[in-house]
């Protein structure tokens, strides 16, 4: 510390600050739904009341939700990877251009998205009124997260040099899919899945113009709470969603780390 000087210490300063000030007010929010009465603070006293609430009226949305999530997981995992591969692989103007391509819905305004669903599958309807609609939308928002999360991984190995050593082994091509690019690619797979699982439960600007009534989400479900001005249970909503969420998260986080790292590590 003594050697530090004093530019350390003020981007360090700058760091907290930062943090604080993305921090605090996610966490007062979710303090709030907690709290007997907003204006009181913690002050009025804590009660679970408000979780109560949101749990008994909106537990088909948060469930849903949750479903929705990973329903997009499996489809971006299902579509992204190979994609990623295929482009990892193949080097030209042709896939290059691909890519470009495939980053235009993120590019492109959620609700213009949404809209341009709309128009062109509005009339289909069953799939208009179904939860399978808003998973196309959301598929469509977030697979050019987990291609970009793979293939920057697979263009950082010799996937050419280890499928080959592979291949002279005698490994067919699904064994060299299977036991050779998944697990080297197995941090790209994991960031992907993090951001997409992340955008897909927490995504409102597209959902919002695809849902149904009765197709609502948990972000559309906090946005009616916010509009009729019932804070507690929309913070108490926020609470539900990271309470929902984080494990996840955690429990991915952790299925990122190779088997026996931890043995290594203490050795």
């Amino acid at each position: 510390m003594r050697g530090r000087g004093i530019a350390f210490h003020l981007q360090l300063a700058f760091t907290l600050l930062l943090a604080s000030f993305l921090i605090v007010p996610v966490l007062a929010s979710m303090l709030a739904g907690v709290t007997a009465n907003y204006l009181s603070g913690v002050a009025g006293g804590l009660t679970l009341r408000w979780l109560g609430e949101v749990w008994s009226g909106y537990a088909g949305q948060v469930v849903s939700s949750l479903g929705l999530g990973l329903a997009c997981l499996a489809c971006t995992l299902v579509l992204g990877v190979p994609a990623a591969y295929v482009l990892a692989r193949r080097q030209g103007h042709v896939a290059r251009m691909i890519e470009e391509l495939l980053v235009m819905p993120v590019a492109v305004p959620g609700l213009a998205t949404a809209l341009a669903l709309i128009v062109t599958y509005g009339t289909w309807g069953d799939f208009r009124t179904s939860w399978s609609f808003i998973l196309v939308g959301h598929v469509l928002f977030t697979l050019p997260f987990m291609v970009r999360s793979v293939l920057a991984v697979m263009a950082a190995i010799d996937l050419k040099t280890l499928e080959e050593g592979a291949a002279s082994l005698g490994a067919t091509f699904g064994q060299r899919f299977l036991g050779v690019v998944l697990p080297n690619a197995r941090p790209g797979i994991v960031a992907g899945a993090l951001m997409v699982l992340t955008l897909s439960v927490g995504e409102f600007n597209m959902t919002w113009l695809l849902h149904t009534p009765l197709t609502k989400t948990l972000p559309v479900g906090l946005a009616d709470a916010y509009a009729s001005l019932r804070l507690e249970v929309a913070s108490a909503y926020t609470l539900l969603f990271f309470v929902m969420i984080v494990p996840l998260l955690v429990a991915m986080q952790l299925l990122s780390k190779p088997l026996g790292s931890g043995r290594r590590q203490d050795r």
